[in-house]
């Protein structure tokens, strides 16, 4: 670990091919995020923010540019490489939660920890103590359709942070909720950054999201405003 910026990123470019055609969604992108800040990326859609939140936890490649996170060269691990940068250093919140239906809210905060090989009495302490902080130390044993949208994306949010990652990358994770949970949600969000000094990175167009953010970062054109 550095004690420099969490994530740095430089001259980042990155082009998909469509119908034939060449399409540049990141154009030279260059940011930085100090260790423990709440960042919230903002734009129009189709400025490249989600593109850009892949490419930091390295579920996709860069066409060029350099990116590290936590002092690691993300744009050069093979792919095994990148499947323990993940599992170790980045903890990911969508939009859709993509809980496991037949697990209880416990299990599926289990499972991280589980797969990496730690026991389960160790995960199930963990994540008890993760989910009630949270707020849902009272639906330890409920499934997922059994809970409603605002606790089911705070059981993601539990998940992501159960294994303690120094950094989680988060796509919109108020956006399929209405207003007051979206605010149960991001209450959560702060409550785990202040215990655990968790860098946040959250893509969002929710206004009220971004104000709670230490630094808002706006994309435009596929890069950031400014740079």
């Amino acid at each position: 670990m550095s004690d420099g910026p969490i994530i740095e990123v430089a001259d980042l470019h990155k082009a998909f091919a469509f119908n034939h055609e060449r399409i540049d969604v990141l154009r030279g992108l260059d940011m930085r995020v100090a260790r423990g800040e709440i960042v919230a990326i903002v734009g129009a859609s189709g400025a490249g923010k989600s593109t850009l939140l892949h490419l930091l936890g390295g579920l996709d490649r860069p066409t060029s540019g350099r990116i590290m996170v936590d002092g690691v060269p993300v744009d050069r691990l093979r792919e095994r490489e990148l499947e323990a940068f993940r599992n170790r250093t980045v903890g990911f919140v969508f939009q859709f939660h993509h809980l496991l239906p037949e697990f209880t809210a416990l299990e599926n905060v289990m499972m991280p920890g589980l797969i990496r090989g730690v026991s389960q009495a160790e995960m199930r302490e963990r994540a008890r103590h993760i989910l009630d902080t949270v707020g849902l130390g009272a639906r330890l044993r409920h499934r997922p359709g059994e809970l409603s949208g605002g606790e089911q994306q705070r059981v993601a949010i539990a998940r992501a942070l159960v294994l303690a990652p120094p950094l989680v990358l988060a796509d919109e994770p108020t956006g399929n909720l209405d207003t007051h949970t979206g605010e149960e949600v991001m209450g959560a969000l702060k409550r785990l950054h202040q215990t655990h000094g968790t860098t946040f990175v959250i893509v969002t167009h929710n206004e009220k999201l971004a104000a709670e953010a230490d630094r808002v970062v706006r994309m435009v054109d596929g890069k950031v405003e400014g740079s």
